[in-house]
């Protein structure tokens, strides 16, 4: 778990910036992305969770959330959907919301940074009535701020008014909200391999290079969101929580981006596409829990039962245009070329408006899960076992669609055996389920056919053992572990917007991590190495090559992708993290370092080579380091503090795809900040 004192110390103003040292999580698959945050636990995205119910349906509808607003960061690893619902098999990341406290403080927080960096937050908490009884609690923010890629803002404002109400010693009632618009562009810019990771004859592309039109491009999000939380104590031991939650966002996004992302022939420009949309979620989850402790004879236990269930309604209209599809159906001959080294902007003669997005279906999405879990002690042993079923439906706004079904029963059992030392060896089996709601996009299937009806639900298991060590009377924690992961159903990017499934992944790997609290210093250090495979085809190399050959091209990226390791995905990753507090020395310093080690990453692709003839060549991303500093000083009310991500400003490519794009990593960011607390 992330603590506020570590996300602080970090300097994170993503959730993304956050997870990046916590071992086995790669914070930047897709490079510096304003859209939203990206990451891979074990070689797969996680699901997206807030206060334990989820918080992102569809794609680039939503409105990316703020770590100030959290009171923690959950990561829980592997296959981990027996609690939180739905789950990938990499894991889940739960955001925990700061909520209202006993007391009156608060706090006043101002920032400056480059890319001309402005930011302003409070967070006030106070309570009141007889007995304190009701107690209120206001975070807020607003910035204004560029990003490294030219002309892209980082604006965004929110404020999250709450309540508690402890209506008597065994009932509560609190009530969470948000109000929060986000004004930004497209960061991500879709880099051709020539000029990122392969030499150009007019070098390496800017970082900075913004590819589509200033002015035009945007993507903005607006979501309202209110959450109801109600715990009664039923006994000392017997309790029920409920959690509801009422979300509607909506996003208007425009950018301009070369597909296929390839250098023309003058080896400097690139031809643009246009792509729009405008997207709205409105979503309801809610999830009630019963917990009870108990003996059961010579055995303790922990009993969780429980009921979630979700509906959303996502919307999102879109328009991809190329500059032959204008011409086409309008006669007008758009100029999109741009020089990356010398861009001019704004000779389109051509912007496309919102009026010519075609309005397309919406869809419901539906989910209902029941689960219970029940963790119990004998002796030294702690043995966890769950169970969990889910079902889950999805129908088109479209005239006479039928509904779709998807179900599955998932499980989990671990076992830990705790020594009087400290050592703890565990090992674990678990399960996931994930559906893919909505209609394919445009594509083939691995047979040639033309894709049709729903995504296929994600389903993945894992095999866990490892260690865990807490030395006696310390707050140190040591843990290895060692995973193999199968994942069904495997998702495979083919373009920005076409994703195919049509095999499995295997994963396996080891992890090593520690935390350690001394008087003075707090040591954050992880290492992961992680492998994976995938499996598309089972037909063989020179079957596959001889029926591209004969024409059958749709069987190009099975037969690139089948045996190959997953793209974006480190083969290792090491970080260590510091931070010094001279409590004896300098009442009130601090400084701290950091180290992020990025393996070699791959495209997700093999180099084929049949018949005397490379058909296809794959490439792999170098590894890279990056350090990062902290210092500040406390004293009275105030903490002052300087963050420095990237102390080298060096220059990084994050990953490249197969499908031909490369994503480059965080430029040096300098943030100074002041905080007032009383």
């Amino acid at each position: 778990m992330l603590t506020s004192k570590r996300i602080s110390d970090l300097g994170a103003e993503t959730m993304q910036d956050a997870i990046g040292y916590v071992a086995g999580v790669f914070n930047g698959p897709f490079g510096v992305d304003t859209r939203g945050d990206w990451s891979h636990i074990r070689g797969v995205s996680p699901v997206q969770y807030l206060d334990g119910l989820q918080m992102m349906f569809g794609f680039y509808n939503n409105t990316r959330p703020n770590p100030y607003n959290f009171e923690s960061i959950e990561i829980l690893k592997g296959p981990s959907s027996m609690l939180y619902g739905q789950g990938s098999t990499g894991g889940i990341i739960n955001l925990v919301s700061k909520k209202p406290q006993a007391g009156t403080f608060g706090e006043v927080w101002a920032q400056v940074g480059n890319f001309d960096r402005k930011q302003l937050a409070f967070d006030y908490n106070t309570s009141f009535g007889a007995n304190d009884d009701v107690l209120v609690r206001t975070v807020g923010m607003y910035r204004d701020s560029g990003t490294q890629t030219e002309y892209v803002d980082d604006d965004t404002f929110f404020v999250s008014p709450s309540l508690k109400w402890n209506i008597n010693e065994d009932t509560s009632v609190t009530v969470l909200t948000n109000f929060q618009k986000n004004e930004s562009g497209s960061s991500t810019q879709f880099f051709p391999h020539e000029g990122t990771i392969n030499p150009a004859p007019n070098g390496q592309i800017p970082v900075e290079r913004f590819v589509s039109e200033p002015g035009w491009d945007q993507y903005d999000t607006e979501q309202t969101s209110v959450t109801l939380m109600v715990d009664h104590y039923f006994t000392d031991n017997m309790s029920a929580h409920w959690s509801v939650r009422k979300m509607d966002s909506e996003s208007t996004y425009r950018t301009m981006f070369a597909w296929p992302p390839v250098l023309q022939a003058d080896k400097r420009s690139l031809v643009r596409n246009f792509s729009l949309s405008d997207g709205e979620a409105d979503a309801l989850t809610s999830d009630l829990q019963l917990r009870s402790q108990f003996d059961l004879g010579s055995t303790s236990h922990n009993f969780v039962a429980g009921i979630d269930y979700q509906s959303a309604d996502t919307d999102t209209d879109r328009l991809f245009l190329t500059p032959g599809l204008i011409q086409q159906f309008t006669g007008l001959q758009v100029n999109t070329s741009l020089d990356l080294y010398n861009p001019v902007y704004g000779q389109t003669g051509f912007l496309p408006t919102g009026d010519m997005i075609p309005d397309t279906p919406g869809q419901n999405d539906k989910q209902l899960g029941i689960y219970i879990q029940d963790s119990f002690e004998i002796g030294n042993f702690t043995i966890n076992a769950a169970l969990r079923h889910d079902k889950a439906e999805s129908k088109s706004d479209a005239p006479g669609a039928s509904k779709t079904e998807q179900s599955a029963t998932t499980g989990r059992l671990g076992i830990l055996y705790s020594f009087d030392s400290g050592i703890a060896p565990y090992i674990s089996y678990s399960e996931s389920f994930l559906p893919r709601y909505g209609s394919r996009p445009n594509g083939l299937d691995a047979n040639g056919q033309q894709l049709t009806g729903t995504y296929k639900p994600l389903q993945g298991e894992q095999v866990e053992a490892g260690i865990k060590y807490q030395p006696k009377g310390t707050e140190h924690l040591i843990t290895a572990s060692v995973f193999d992961i199968t994942q069904k159903n495997a998702p495979r990017s083919v373009s920005p917007n076409l994703e195919v499934q049509d095999g499995s992944t295997d994963i396996q790997g080891f992890e090593f991590e520690a935390q350690l609290e001394f008087d003075q210093v707090d040591i954050y250090a992880a290492y992961a190495y992680t492998d994976t495979e995938q499996n598309t085809d089972e037909r063989s190399t020179e079957e596959l090559v001889g029926l591209i050959l004969q024409g059958q091209t749709f069987l190009q990226q099975q037969l690139i992708t089948n045996n190959a390791p997953l793209g974006a995905v480190p083969e290792q990753l090491l970080n260590v993290w510091a931070t010094y507090r001279p409590e004896q020395l300098l009442p009130g310093f601090k400084i701290g370092s950091g180290m992020r080690y990025v393996g070699k990453t791959y495209d997700g692709s093999r180099t084929i080579e049949a018949f005397g003839q490379t058909l296809h060549t794959a490439f792999e991303t170098d590894s890279y380091t990056v350090f990062d500093f902290m210092v500040g000083y406390e004293f009275d009310s105030f903490d002052i503090s300087l963050n420095v991500d990237n102390i080298t400003d060096k220059d990084v490519v994050s990953s490249c795809l197969y499908r031909g794009d490369c994503f480059y990593g965080q430029k040096r960011t300098v943030t100074a900040n002041v905080k007032y607390r009383f």
